[in-house]
Order: C-alpha cells, then sequence, then structure tokens
C-alpha cells in the first residue's frame, strides 16, 4: 500500500476533517447477550451498557451503521429504549440501519432488529420468539420440609403478588396474563409499524411466539433477505467500503485484566458482584434457560 493511501486511511479512520476521496465507512455494533438492566445481563445489553456505543456510531461520518445482533430477549423494557434510541438517531441524523441477525434474534432480539430499515438474516438465525414470558420457581414445599417459616408484611392487597415461597394464587396468575396481554399487545404494534407491507398477514401465526429459521422468517416478511454483514454491505456500498468497528466501553478491570479473565467473570466483578452468590447462581440459570429455549 502506498504512503498516501496509509496516510488517508489513518484519516478516514479517525475520522479526521479533509480526507481526500475516502472510501465509504460503516459503523458496526455488536449486540451479544442477554436484555436487561439487573443480574441476569450484567455481561449482557441494556441502554445504559450501549448508549455511549450507539452515540458514537453515529458522530461517525459513515454511509451507514450496522447492527450485529445475537441474542435471546430479555427485558421487554430496556429492547424498546434501545431501539428508541437507534431509531432517534438514525432520524436526527438520516443515516440508516441494517440489522444483521447471527444465532439468534428472538423476543427482545428481535426487537432490536426492529430498529434498523432493513433487516437480513443467516438462513439458519433463528428469528422472532413474538411473545411474552414468565419464568420463575415455586419453593413452598421446600422451604416447609427445611422447617423454614416464612414472613411477609406488606400495605397493599397485591403487594406480595407471585411470592415463589407460596402457593399459587389464580388471582396473582390472572394479574400476570393481564399485564403480559399488555407488554405483548405493544410488541405486536411495534412490529406492525416497523415492517409494515412486508409483514406477512398471518396475525396468528405470526405473533404467538413461535420461532422460525432465517429463511422462514424472510418468507414471512421478518426480514429482508439472508446473507451476512459483509456481503450485503459490499453490495450496496462496492468492495472498498470500510468498516468501523464501535466497541462498548470496558471497566477498569476488564481494560487492565480483561486478557486474563473471561467476559462474563470480568464484567461480574467489575459490577461489584463478589457476594451474593445464590443470586448469581439464579441469574445463571435463567440466562442458560434463555439461550436452551433456541437449542443454544
Amino acid at each position: 500500500m502506498a504512503i498516501v493511501d496509509v496516510i488517508n486511511d489513518i484519516w478516514n479512520r479517525y475520522d479526521l476533517p479533509g480526507s481526500r476521496n475516502p472510501a465509504p465507512a460503516v459503523a458496526v455494533m455488536r449486540m451479544r447477550g442477554t436484555i436487561g438492566s439487573g443480574p441476569m445481563s450484567r455481561s449482557g445489553l441494556s441502554l445504559a451498557s450501549l448508549e455511549g456505543a450507539i452515540k458514537r456510531a453515529f458522530s461517525k461520518r459513515v454511509r451507514a451503521v450496522c447492527v450485529v445482533i445475537n441474542s435471546p430477549g430479555g427485558s421487554p423494557v430496556q429492547s424498546a429504549q434501545i431501539a428508541a434510541m437507534i431509531r432517534q438517531l438514525s432520524q436526527e441524523k438520516k443515516i440508516p440501519v441494517f440489522a444483521f441477525t447471527e444465532d439468534v434474534a428472538a423476543s427482545g432480539g428481535y426487537w432490536l432488529a426492529l430498529a434498523a430499515d432493513e433487516i437480513y438474516a443467516d438462513a439458519m438465525s433463528v428469528v422472532g420468539s413474538i411473545g411474552v414470558i414468565t419464568q420463575s420457581f415455586g419453593f413452598q414445599e421446600l422451604i416447609a420440609k427445611l422447617g423454614v417459616e416464612r414472613r411477609v408484611y406488606t400495605q397493599g392487597t397485591r403487594k406480595g403478588m407471585l411470592d415463589p415461597f407460596r402457593a399459587e394464587d389464580p388471582e396473582d396468575i390472572k394479574r400476570l396474563y393481564e399485564i403480559q396481554a399488555d407488554i405483548h399487545r405493544q410488541f405486536i404494534a411495534f412490529v406492525k409499524q416497523r415492517r409494515g407491507d412486508r409483514l406477512s398477514k398471518n396475525d396468528e401465526l405470526l405473533f404467538n411466539g413461535d420461532i422460525w429459521t432465517g429463511e422462514r422468517a424472510l418468507e414471512l416478511g421478518l426480514v429482508d433477505g439472508l446473507g451476512d454483514l459483509r456481503t450485503i454491505v459490499r453490495r450496496k456500498y462496492g468492495p472498498d467500503v470500510r468498516f468501523i468497528n464501535i466497541e462498548r466501553p470496558a471497566g477498569w478491570l476488564q481494560r487492565r485484566f480483561g486478557r486474563f479473565l473471561p467476559s462474563d467473570v470480568g464484567a461480574a466483578v467489575e459490577h461489584g458482584v463478589a457476594g451474593g452468590w445464590a443470586g448469581d447462581l439464579m441469574a445463571a440459570v435463567e440466562e442458560r434457560a434463555l439461550w436452551s429455549r433456541f437449542g443454544l
């Protein structure tokens, strides 16, 4: 490579003014993990953890922002807030967004993909799960066997709803279904808003919580095409297109010792999770269950 090409590449890479004939560039953000701001997602996705990266992606002089998604879902609130921020910046900066699904973009993971103007999947990606699920455990018989007495004091007749240390109450289940129905309705509305006429008209099939391969998702209008990031982007912007990877900022511990620690361990310690092993175990089980639903 000629010295002038090297200089131009550095100039463009760091978004310096006055670049000569810069090759088209796209920003690439990778969103992998469960979605949520609680214990289940210490190394996962939340608006707080992604906000800086999203802003940096749209601050570059790029032709597009690409979001690579590998997520089984999680918090509907965090999913909606992340997607809303991407849409807001896309409209303000007039920069299109393209989503690319990897192993899975299901439930909240698909919600994130809906922030894009176009969605592309691998033919074998798992896509969909447009529904709402609540998972819990019941420990009332266990604590009885252990001779443990549960003591709970509340103000408000519904305050102790869905307490896992007591038998299920039909009224609690009824109320939970009502809340789930509200969230499901909003999820469906967002899918229809973002996909529009591209979407299949078979609502009963689309919104029953089922999942499909990328190939089938294309037939249903849930995605716009099949292919990987590099192939699709080069098709759109030419073979010389540059990819600018936008990384989430690491905490001090991960920056200092990240190469010696698995990412999930580094993230957990960074967030002060040295204790609370029981909560950590439950969070790990819940996260594992989310991925396992999709064979991963």
